[in-house]
């Protein structure tokens, strides 16, 4: 399910900053990246716990929201009605179909397809005539085909397109005369099913990124988010992070974006049921219809209820997926990778992936307050160049502005899952192609990571690999 937390996710966005910040960002102390509540568990399993200062009742929550977060939905009529109405157009039938064990998807390549991956669409706005539109959605849908690429359908009808991505190799070679190879992916849209394609349309592909962590990400004060931004870079330091302003439904106005690789969705709830919505064509009360259009006649199949999701199920999705557990950090005293984490923070990563926050007070959840926790994000835009560009807006982010991802249970993506990509499409094979995708206010960090020595760089990546 891509859209549910993005973001991001599917893969790392390294928003390195410039290498001059005199910010003295710490060095992380503790092993408890997500707080008391970090878990030891570091097999492929590692992204899948429950919080472990969570009380029992809760984890029954916790594993009742997790049966449907896994289990997959159904063509309405069916036996099973507590999950039937998928589609009639999709891209997966459940949410682990994307979240492959609670981690970030993999990209279609000469290994096969991916679920993972699918297309954002949109055409360009005229602000005078789409207003309600950017105010509440962020961008225009394309005509017919809406605001995602369906690339399933329940029997009966088609899926709009295929998706089909093609690679190009490309080598950088850095200072010291190293060779690293990288892909540049295109995206093609084939065979569309329900008419020609606007010849203005935009695409932005999408990776599932991991599902850890989002309720202490949610949990940090908006205060401390805003209080680093920087639009224009009024300090001269490179970095000019911005805050998204995004549409939220429960309370009919307009507040600070937190998920998603655009920070297009202001919490868990409204990210969970708008993905339950796009990517399994399933409605809830929060998202009362799908991304399937009035030209594409879904209204003629049966569906699960009204709403399908019942609000008692997000409640138990919602908790699920605001309850799952940051691994603790690995190797914090070995040598190298205190190197490493120094050489993050001097080579100005950390400008962007802000290493420590403290979380505020959450009503009810006592396991998300008041923690000390290491994500290394700031949950900001950031503009990342060129060539990681997709030339969509969404709401107040441009086509080459990135939400920060978080960077915590990092090393344990090719545990969980060995495919797994990184950056926003999982283009990148390796943590250091994802840094070397930068540009933008990036371009500087990944000058000086280029120019560092070879021990440098590999201390700097076993930091990566220790989160």
């Amino acid at each position: 399910m891509p859209t549910l937390y993005p973001l991001i996710f599917a893969s790392l966005v390294l928003a390195l900053s410039h290498p001059a910040t005199a910010e003295g960002f710490p060095v992380q102390d503790s092993e408890l990246s997500g707080g008391e509540g970090s878990v030891r568990q570091f097999d492929h399993n590692a992204y899948s716990l429950p919080m472990a200062n969570q009380s029992m009742t809760r984890r029954l929550d916790f594993s009742v929201g997790n049966s449907f977060f896994r289990n997959p939905w159904v063509v309405a009529p069916a036996s099973t009605d507590a999950r039937d109405g998928l589609g009639p157009l999709f891209n997966t039938n459940s949410c682990q179909g994307c979240h492959i064990k609670d981690g970030r998807g993999h990209p279609q390549d000469e290994q096969g397809p991916s679920v993972s991956l699918f297309l954002r669409l949109a055409v360009p706005a005229d602000p005078e005539r789409d207003g309600e539109l950017l105010q509440k959605h962020g961008f225009v849908p394309a005509p017919v085909y809406g605001s995602q690429l369906q690339t399933a359908a329940i029997p009966g009808t088609l899926p709009e397109a295929e998706l089909v991505v093609e690679w190009q190799a490309r080598t950088e070679v850095l200072d010291d005369g190293s060779e690293v190879s990288l892909r540049t992916p295109s995206y093609h849209i084939r065979n569309p099913n329900y008419g020609p394609l606007p010849d203005d349309l935009l695409t932005s592909p999408r990776m599932a990124p991991p599902m850890i962590g989002l309720g202490l990400l949610e949990a940090i004060p908006e205060a401390t988010l805003l209080a680093r931004e920087d639009i224009g870079d009024r300090n001269g330091d490179g970095i000019s992070g911005k805050a998204n302003r995004v549409w939220d439904k429960a309370a009919q106005s307009t507040t600070l974006g937190r998920f998603g690789w655009k920070a297009a969705e202001p919490n868990i709830r409204q990210q969970s049921l708008g993905a339950f919505a796009g990517d399994m064509g399933l409605t809830s009360s929060l998202s009362p219809s799908t991304d399937c259009t009035a030209s594409q006649a879904c209204q003629r199949f049966p569906d699960g209820g009204n709403p399908e999701v019942s609000d008692k199920i997000a409640d138990f999705v919602t908790f699920y997926a605001s309850s799952l557990a940051v691994p603790a950090r690995r190797d914090l005293n070995d040598p190298q990778v205190r190197r490493g984490a120094e050489l993050f923070n001097d080579s100005g990563c950390a400008g962007c992936h802000t290493p420590r926050h403290q979380t505020g007070t959450v009503p009810g959840r006592a396991e998300l307050s008041n923690q000390t926790i290491w994500p290394y994000t700031d949950l900001l835009l950031h503009d990342l160049g060129d060539g990681l560009a997709d030339g969509r807006s969404e709401f107040l982010a441009d086509g080459r502005e990135w939400r920060t991802p978080p960077l915590w249970g990092l090393g344990l993506a090719q545990t969980v899952l060995p495919r797994a990509g990184f950056l926003h499409d999982g283009r990148a094979r390796t943590l250091e192609e994802a840094i070397l995708w930068h540009s933008g206010e990036a371009q500087p960090a990944n000058d000086h990571y280029q120019a560092l020595a070879a021990d440098d760089r590999a201390a700097l990546i076993r930091f990566l690999e220790s989160l």
